[in-house]
């Protein structure tokens, strides 16, 4: 008897909702869905902050390598300082805000091969994440040689 009666009351709170339609679907939509669309937004904002932050660090590396070529051959015990010195200003000009506490390493490969490594910090959207960028760039040491010829 209270079980038909349990069911009797199931059916008509269940006819009571259908007969009332759509009615309040939208709200309970937008509290579904905004949470989904504010992610979508940061993780769009997390990713160019990463790939803005790849492409400084890409481009402090390369300027950072070619004066590494350049000066390694005259400058053996100072092209180290005058590289690291060209990625920071690089890094300054370009997102002093975006590459934070960039670890700059110069590299020497080979006898003749010259280089820079950068691996710094990316700011985070996403509280407790944390995103690092990593650019190398070496290439061989420039240097002048006379010609042999008479």
């Amino acid at each position: 008897m209270g079980r038909d009666r349990f069911v009797r009351g199931v059916r008509r709170r269940w006819e009571e909702i259908s007969d009332r339609g759509d009615r309040g679907m939208s709200g309970i939509e937008f509290v579904i869905l905004t949470p989904v669309l504010f992610f979508l937004i940061f993780a769009t904002v997390q990713f160019a902050l990463y790939f803005f932050a790849d492409h400084v660090a890409q481009a402090a590396a390369q300027a950072g390598a070619r004066k590494a070529r350049q000066q390694a051959d005259a400058n053996a015990g100072g092209w180290r300082g005058e590289a690291q010195q060209k990625v920071g200003e690089y890094i300054d000009q370009l997102g002093p805000q975006l590459v934070l506490k960039p670890d700059v390493t110069t590299l020497q490969p080979e006898q003749d091969t010259v280089g820079v490594e950068i691996e710094a910090k990316v700011p985070s959207v996403f509280p407790g994440l944390d995103f690092t960028v990593h650019a190398v760039s070496q290439g061989p040491v420039e240097r002048f040689v006379p010609d042999g010829g008479g």
